[in-house]
């Protein structure tokens, strides 16, 4: 199994990004432990790829941090004599199934084995895809813009949550501010380049691209829709966004938020997850189902209670529909998408009026 995982790891058609890579690799160290180091592919059936999912399931989160002294397949033997909560999710188990079948697909493809003894296997995730995030509340988001890194703080890292005179506007400032006034993803908004917000047709935009990964300011997208502009909201423009902007190229700065840092796995955004968790608890607006991910949903919320056209809607957001990108495969591969001005004019209908930022506005 293992010689498998390493051939199908390096099959140069495929491109991988380390966090990806990295699941490979615990799905390989887990079937070795599972199985044994000498199990041939060949003999992989239909029962071993239950026993694998069996496994999963019962695999706890996090397990090598939690139980150093087991392996994973020790810990998900423990957890499921013990019924221990905080296992993977359906999702996660989903996930490393999907995996696994890809390399048994590889091996299929091979001439290595006949068919895939794992087709089709999975769990039931019962919790409705649109259930598993909610987004912010009213009350939420006041408490978030309330908190001391916009009212004002001692510094805008170790002391953001602490009442002091400084006011930093820098890369914990904007970003959450960005996500909601642009329903960008939380890697996409910490990845930007000074250079990705520029002036199309007299509208400044975020232009969402990917660039080298494996390089220092290499930038990632979750899918081909994901590339897109998006008109910098009225909001934004307000609050001074571009001025900060024009001091980061003044600068000679290359990233916009140049203070995030990458994880191993080559995201911005696993270091500043971690971080925006605690700082929701300290700003009193944790609640469950709500994450960073809950400003797209309110950015979601806020184009259907502006009744902004469909397809404008996943220009704007990013999304494919069920047939392709913007409305349809066949459809988008027809013309060049929505002009800057007519994008930004369904921007400026985006607001949330129950939500008071002017304290966020610069006089003078």
């Amino acid at each position: 199994m293992r010689e498998a995982f390493e051939l199908f790891r390096s099959d140069p058609a495929k491109h991988r990004t380390r966090k990806t890579e990295l699941h490979y690799l615990n799905l390989m160290e887990l079937t070795v432990g599972l199985w044994g180091a000498q199990r041939t592919i060949r003999s992989i059936d239909r029962e071993a790829c239950r026993e694998l999912l069996d496994t999963l399931i019962w695999l706890p989160t996090n397990a090598e941090k939690k139980f150093p002294k087991l392996s994973p397949v020790q810990a998900s033997a423990m957890a499921k004599a013990t019924g221990l909560p905080g296992t993977l999710s359906p999702a996660s188990v989903n996930g490393y199934m999907n995996k696994f079948r890809a390399v048994m697909n590889f091996a299929a493809n091979e001439g290595w084995i006949e068919k895939n003894p794992a087709k089709g296997l999975q769990v039931i995730d019962r919790v409705r895809r649109r259930d598993k995030r909610l987004p912010f509340s009213v009350e939420q988001l006041r408490l978030i813009f309330d908190a001391p890194i916009y009212r004002g703080c001692v510094d805008d890292w170790a002391g953001y949550s602490t009442p002091g005179h400084a006011h930093p506007r820098r890369g914990r400032f904007w970003v959450p501010l960005i996500a909601l006034f642009s329903g960008m993803r939380m890697n996409e908004i910490c990845q930007l380049h000074a250079a990705d917000i520029h002036r199309l047709d007299g509208v400044d935009c975020f232009f969402v691209t990917e660039g080298p990964s494996d390089s220092d300011n290499g930038k990632r997208l979750k899918t081909a829709a994901s590339e897109r502009f998006i008109p910098v909201h009225p909001t934004l423009l307000d609050l001074g966004f571009m001025t900060f902007v024009a001091d980061r190229r003044a600068a000679g700065a290359v990233r916009l938020f140049g203070e995030l840092q990458k994880s191993s796995t080559g995201y911005y955004s696993d270091p500043f997850s971690k971080w925006f968790r605690r700082f929701l608890q300290r700003a009193g607006a944790d609640r469950p189902k709500t994450c960073f991910h809950s400003f797209r949903h309110c950015y979601r919320d806020a184009l259907r209670e502006a009744r902004i056209e469909h397809e404008v809607s996943l220009a704007l957001g990013g999304w494919s529909s069920g047939n392709g990108n913007e409305g349809g495969e066949t459809a988008a591969a027809y013309g060049r998408g929505y002009r800057a001005q007519t994008l930004y004019e369904a921007m400026g209908r985006i607001a949330y009026p129950d939500l008071d930022l002017s304290h966020l506005v610069r006089h003078g």
